[in-house]
């Protein structure tokens, strides 16, 4: 880092931080694991370890904690040089030094690391990783359950969970955990709203979904794949008209109950089908919806830009980003600060589950992309050292605060 970027990363250093995406479940399930030195490479990391030539079992296996740790680093160790340098292994690095006092983790030291991280998984790790070493006010975080401590973190839950009605017993289900009844595709919407209000009585936020190929919203294919359904013939494919209009419905719902719509764009698996792309003309046809849209997009990067750049109701955020590339984050930021104003971007987000550690590791990586971007104009004289904290500020906390109105 220049001179310039190490203020800036120094000053980011003092701000609150909202985490606006992870995968974590409440404490007491981090608590019950037996956490040692492959922990670390647990997440992320598969794809890179699958990529570079581990199977899927043997993955499976070195984090299986019945099986002697010896073991399973015997079967670790010869792929960790091929990922090391990658950006989704740094955090782990980064967590060992921090948070167990260990510069590398290599053979010389994984038994230590592993009997300092089980010591250390005790009651409170949350508040001391989050709060203490991160600043992190918040972290919105997405696993399926509400059971949170809502002064640290707070749920989004999954729109499928409504919008994905591909069998009669799933909508029977739905319909008796709520205490009600679903004749009719009406009935069942009712149904979901009243499932969204529970949510946000609960502390929920936002709800998630995805980018994908939808069909346009037709309410009479729809209600005959309902009836199909609740005659018992055969489930339905994953996309289908009927799931496209109750999405479309449940997005009408989310601004009039105060939940933002979370979209996942571009990367994983099949990334080609989840090309922010999918989601113009839902935007446009819901514009009293808030879309917070996931990932920048990647590698879409600059068609997710210009999404953000051209409809109000849309946010940017880089969640993941960070660790995907910090490279290609930093070139897609630095183009999105000409095209989109500031106050429709969100900094961070560490999109982790098990291994909370590495959220700071992930958060480290941030605040040196967002010095380096801003600190280059600086540097061109385009803004002052004193904006560009300002600017930051914005990202890594009020920007996301106030999207999903976070009393912090």
């Amino acid at each position: 880092l220049s001179e310039t970027e190490e203020d800036l990363v120094k000053a980011f250093e003092e701000f609150d931080t909202v985490d606006a995406h992870e995968h974590l479940s409440p404490e007491k399930v981090r608590l019950e694991q037996k956490v040692d030195a492959l922990t670390l490479f647990s997440h992320y990391t598969r794809t890179d370890l699958i990529t570079a030539g581990m199977s899927a079992e043997i993955f499976d296996r070195i984090h299986d904690p019945n099986i002697p740790l010896e073991e399973r680093w015997r079967a670790f160790s010869p792929h960790l040089k091929s990922i090391r340098h990658g950006s989704y292994a740094r955090p782990a690095f980064i967590a060992a030094k921090e948070f167990y006092g260990f510069d590398d983790i290599d053979e010389g030291n994984y038994k230590a690391l592993s009997e300092r991280m089980a010591a250390e998984n005790r009651p409170g790790i949350y508040r001391r990783v989050l709060r203490d070493k991160c600043k992190i006010r918040v972290a919105l975080t997405q696993a399926n359950r509400t059971d949170y401590d809502l002064d640290l973190l707070v749920p989004v839950m999954p729109l499928d969970t409504y919008a994905d009605l591909r069998s009669r017993k799933a909508i029977e289900e739905l319909a008796e955990g709520l205490g009600a009844k679903a004749r009719s595709l009406d009935d069942y919407l009712g149904l979901a709203r009243e499932g969204l209000k529970r949510w946000k009585s609960q502390g929920v936020v936002g709800i998630k979904t995805a980018s994908r190929p939808y069909g346009e919203p037709d309410r009479g294919q729809a209600l005959a794949l309902f009836d199909s359904i609740m005659r018992g013939d055969e489930a339905l494919p994953e996309l289908n008209p009927l799931r496209s209009y109750v999405m479309e419905q449940l997005l009408d719902m989310a601004p009039e109950l105060g939940l933002v719509v979370a979209v996942h764009t571009g990367m994983w698996g099949d990334f080609r089908e989840l090309d922010p792309k999918h989601m113009i003309r839902i935007i446009m046809r819901h514009p009293k919806t808030k879309f917070d849209l996931y990932h920048m997009g990647m590698p879409w990067v600059r068609e997710t830009g210009i999404i953000g750049k051209n409809f109000p109701n849309v946010w940017l955020n880089l969640c993941w980003c960070h660790i995907i590339s910090p490279t290609m984050t930093r070139s897609a930021l630095d183009e999105w600060v000409d095209l989109v104003p500031i106050n429709k971007i969100i900094a961070f987000g560490g999109d982790y589950g098990t291994p909370v550690e590495k959220v700071y590791g992930h958060l480290v990586m941030a605040r040196e992309d967002i010095a380096k971007v801003l600190g280059r104009r600086i540097g061109d004289g385009l803004m002052t050292e004193d904006e560009a904290i300002y600017v930051a500020e914005r990202w890594f906390h009020h920007n996301p605060k106030e999207l999903y109105q976070l009393d912090v």
